[in-house]
Formats: structure tokens, C-alpha cells, sequence
């Protein structure tokens, strides 16, 4: 299994928990990686972090140009037209990271998939339909991108769900946060969404809540 590049940080040695880290469109794992002191998690938590980093592509919103990405978006309407096969290669890849976890020690049950904007669609994708059960789903920020597509696993059904989003966003509309909060408890999902007074962004309130929602999952 060759995995993509990654950043990975521990909060102590022998971690017996694990969080996979998406970034958004045009960033890489560079992006979050500073947010993990900024959690200022209790010291017995063992977590690793992990940042990877999309591969590089050409998107055609931004005229083809070649930048990091987990799909390409061809219209600026993100939640209408899909790079379905590209998203689901995405899905594949992290899934990989999941199962490299887990043949390193870690219980799936300890293993938290996190998403920002783009990462978070892919963050979805691969939480909701992974066959064995995950500890948790954070996604901020962004869109359930194949909620009319996704085989999800029943396995999952009751993962604890954070969604997070900015009340001004004007590149993910909060709209779409709400409509996937919405979606998922309609099919009996247990979701908590938070909003923020911020654009397409993190912001200290946030990672704080973000910092309470860990420590409420992982035990």
C-alpha cells in the first residue's frame, strides 16, 4: 500500500488513537497541522495526527491551473456538478490511511476522519461508508457533496457527527452545512452543528469546541 504524503504529528509516544486530517482546495496537510497544540488536549490523550496531502491537479474553476486537490471543480455552483470519480478516488485514498492505522495498532473505534471545504466532502465520502466503525466525523466548512450516491455503512450509523461552518462563507454557503446537518438527521444520523461568525475560515471559539468534541469521542 503506497500512501500519499502526509504530515503526522503525536501528542505523546505509542498514540492509541488516531485523527485523519483533510485540507482544503489549494492547501495541503501544511494547513491544520499548526491547530494540533492549539487544541491544548489533556496530556493523556496519545493522538496522531495525520495531515495528508491531496495529490495536484487541474482544476477547471481556476482555469486549469495545476494546484493540490482531492477533485476537480468545474463550476463555481460546487454543490450542483460533482467530480463524482474523482472524489471517490479520494475516499480510496484516505481509506487507505484508515487501514494503515489500524495495521499500526489502532481500533478503527479510535479513528476520527476530519474535513475542511473540499477535504470535508471527501471526509464524508470516507467516514460514512467505511465498513467497520470509525470514532467520529468533524466537517467544517463544507458540502455532503454525494449524499444522493453514498452506500453508507450501517456499521457507522450511530459515528458521532460535528458539523461546523461560518455564518459568512461566501465560498461554501452556510446553506449547504445546514442542508447536510438537515440530510443526515433525517436518516437518523446524530449530528451537532455549530456556526460561527466567520467566513471560509477557522476561528479560536472553533477549535475550542473542536478541543471539547475529541475529547468527548476519543475515550
Amino acid at each position: 500500500m503506497t500512501l500519499l504524503p502526509a504530515i503526522e504529528l503525536e501528542t505523546q509516544p505509542q498514540p492509541d488513537s488516531s485523527v485523519i486530517w483533510l485540507h482544503g482546495l489549494g492547501a495541503d496537510g501544511n494547513d491544520f497541522a499548526p491547530i494540533v497544540p492549539e487544541l491544548h488536549l489533556p496530556k493523556e490523550m496519545k493522538i496522531r495526527f495525520i495531515f495528508p496531502h491531496a495529490p495536484s491537479i487541474s482544476v477547471t474553476v481556476n482555469g486549469g491551473f495545476v494546484m493540490p486537490a482531492w477533485y476537480d471543480i468545474t463550476e463555481m455552483d460546487i454543490d450542483r456538478k460533482i467530480d463524482a470519480e474523482g472524489l471517490l478516488q479520494s475516499a480510496n485514498l484516505i481509506t487507505d490511511f484508515i487501514d494503515s492505522e489500524r495495521k499500526r495498532g489502532i481500533d478503527s473505534k479510535r479513528i476520527v476522519i476530519a474535513g475542511f471545504s473540499q477535504g470535508g466532502a471527501v471526509a464524508y465520502q470516507t467516514a460514512l461508508s467505511y465498513p467497520e466503525p470509525l470514532c467520529g466525523l468533524l466537517a467544517m466548512s463544507t458540502y455532503f457533496a454525494t449524499a444522493d450516491t453514498l452506500q453508507m455503512s450501517e456499521v457507522n450509523k450511530k459515528i458521532p457527527i460535528l458539523i461546523q461552518h461560518g455564518e459568512q462563507d461566501p465560498v461554501v454557503p452556510e446553506l449547504l452545512g445546514r442542508k447536510a446537518t438537515t440530510s443526515l438527521i433525517k436518516i437518523g444520523y446524530s449530528v451537532s452543528y455549530q456556526h460561527y461568525p466567520m467566513e471560509h475560515t477557522v476561528c479560536p471559539q472553533q477549535i475550542n469546541a473542536i478541543s471539547k468534541w475529541l475529547q468527548t469521542v476519543i475515550v
